[in-house]
């Protein structure tokens, strides 16, 4: 049974990747725009005017055009995906007691025992109008007893709306929609259910678990539990997550550039390849220098999340001539990244994003087997 006493929202930014294009140029507004490589890749994201010519995210970018030949196809710009989403992030955090971000656009929100001291829909509406009002970014939210509930509320609601499902109405709520609409519904499960004449989620519920588990395995009784409302997982505490850093303090201070830029890119290749190994992306670099007299400076810029040493090692430079007092001795160089997340921002909807990514698994893949010096950059040896 679910806990009467949980109150979960969904926060979902709507097209999210569209509505920052069409900030950047609002004559986008209401056309049908696409992000993503026109000539090969996937859709990475659109708006709902190309939506209503059957386009979907995760489409490849040649059914698309078909679909909508007129589409308006836009590269997308990471840096401000990645400042919009910090940007939602830091106001969530300022007002909410315990919140998760799931993913770059998209947050859940744990209210329980929070109606003693308010009423948990008006605090809702209040923080998405924050939002809007700040950010001038489109949000949708749905309120329920439980994740799943929310986001399926959510899902209902959009675009750039709201909607409660209060505890005990869920079967009502989830009676009439098809069950693809259930999260973890692919279309091979799909299709095996219409074959059993189950197109809507009540109809989930005409049969019994045992039957359900026969032809879909555990996930029948999964979705028999789902098809009621009931979902236990739990809100996973948003935190900053902590740095990796590497630094080296020299034998003898060292003033030589061509030295001091070789060191930079080994310290960027060492911690990026750290980063990747834990399957995360950094939003921030820091570079630090100490002199001779032990004066320590440093200097830190936001980046577009990326664990890719040839992202990086640009801007740590930058950083470097913007810090370095000219013709000083060098004591330490150090680097640092920080505001590291698991999120999937970059993974594989870029133009070259999906080559970067396989031959950086290759070029780790040679370093665990042989040693994390095995292979290095041409310009840090």
């Amino acid at each position: 049974m679910n806990d009467p006493q949980r109150i979960i929202a969904h926060f979902d930014l709507d097209s999210f990747f569209v509505s920052v294009e069409v900030l950047n140029d609002p004559t986008l507004k209401g056309k049908p725009v696409i992000v993503g490589g026109r000539e090969r890749g996937v859709v990475a994201a659109c708006s709902y005017a190309a939506r209503k010519f059957g386009v979907h995210s995760g489409m490849p970018s040649s059914k698309a055009v078909q679909l909508c030949p007129q589409a308006i196809f836009l590269k997308g710009t990471r840096g401000d995906y990645s400042k919009y989403s910090r940007w939602v992030t830091q106001i969530i955090a300022s007002k909410a007691p315990l919140f998760e971000k799931a993913s770059v656009d998209e947050f859940y929100i744990d209210l329980t025992g929070m109606e003693r001291f308010f009423n948990p829909l008006q605090w809702t509406i209040s923080l998405r109008e924050q939002i809007m009002d700040e950010t001038k970014l489109p949000i949708s939210f749905g309120l329920s007893s439980n994740k799943m509930m929310a986001k399926m509320a959510t899902n209902e609601a959009k675009p750039n709306g709201y909607l409660q499902v209060p505890f005990g109405f869920e079967k009502e709520f989830l009676a009439p929609l098809t069950v693809n609409k259930i999260p973890g519904v692919g279309d091979h499960t799909h299709a095996i259910l219409k074959s059993m004449g189950i197109f809507l989620i009540a109809d989930v519920l005409k049969m019994t678990p045992e039957i359900l588990e026969e032809r879909l395995g555990k996930w029948g009784t999964e979705l028999w539990y789902k098809a009621q409302g009931i979902h236990h997982s739990e809100i996973a505490q948003y935190h900053e997550a902590k740095s990796v850093s590497s630094e080296n303090t020299f034998d003898e201070n060292k003033t030589d550039m061509v030295f001091l830029m070789s060191e930079l890119v080994r310290l960027v290749e060492k911690i990026s390849y750290e980063l990747r190994q834990e399957e995360k992306v950094a939003g921030c670099v820091a570079v630090k220098i100490r002199y001779p007299d032990f004066e320590t400076t440093s200097r830190q810029t936001t980046i577009p999340y990326t664990c890719s040493d040839d992202e990086i090692i640009p801007i740590a430079k930058e950083l470097f001539h913007k810090l370095y007092r000219k013709g000083a001795q060098v004591r330490l160089l150090g680097v640092r990244l920080s505001e590291l997340t698991h999120e999937p921002i970059q993974t594989n909807l870029f133009d070259d994003v999906e080559r970067k990514s396989g031959l950086y698994k290759a070029i780790d893949e040679v370093k665990n087997r042989f040693g994390k010096k095995s292979v290095k950059r041409a310009s840090s040896n």
